[in-house]
């Protein structure tokens, strides 16, 4: 079992082309035996970005703090905290930060696909 605080965990700047001030950490993953899927806490700052992409791999999101979009079949769609999201493989998405603070959401996905 693995107890521990996000803060604990080391961030990751987003390394694919398109991002914009955007990191990451890998709370749960293969590393402490998760061997199915990955837990990574998401933090765009003010102004930031992620690519617009697409993956073979679907993934789950929770919307922890701060204000953002989502880019869904050429709209961006608000998301605020508490908000759910379930985005299948192939789709085109982009989260964006939209608001003054720190925008942060949980991002989890297949285990073997934890990098960026």
């Amino acid at each position: 079992m693995k107890i521990t605080s996000v803060s604990r965990v080391p961030a990751e700047k987003v390394e694919m082309d398109g991002v914009k001030d955007c990191q990451y950490r890998v709370a749960v993953g293969p590393k402490d035996g998760a061997p199915h899927f990955a837990m990574r806490i998401f933090e765009v700052a003010p102004g930031g970005h992620t690519p617009l992409h697409r993956h073979p791999y679907e993934h789950e999101i929770y919307v922890l703090a701060g204000a953002g979009t989502v880019w869904r079949d050429g709209n961006e769609v608000p998301i605020q905290p508490g908000d759910v999201l379930y985005i299948p493989a192939d789709e085109m998405h982009q989260f964006k930060n939209a608001g003054a603070d720190v925008f942060q959401f949980i991002c989890l996905i297949p285990a073997q696909f934890q990098k960026c």
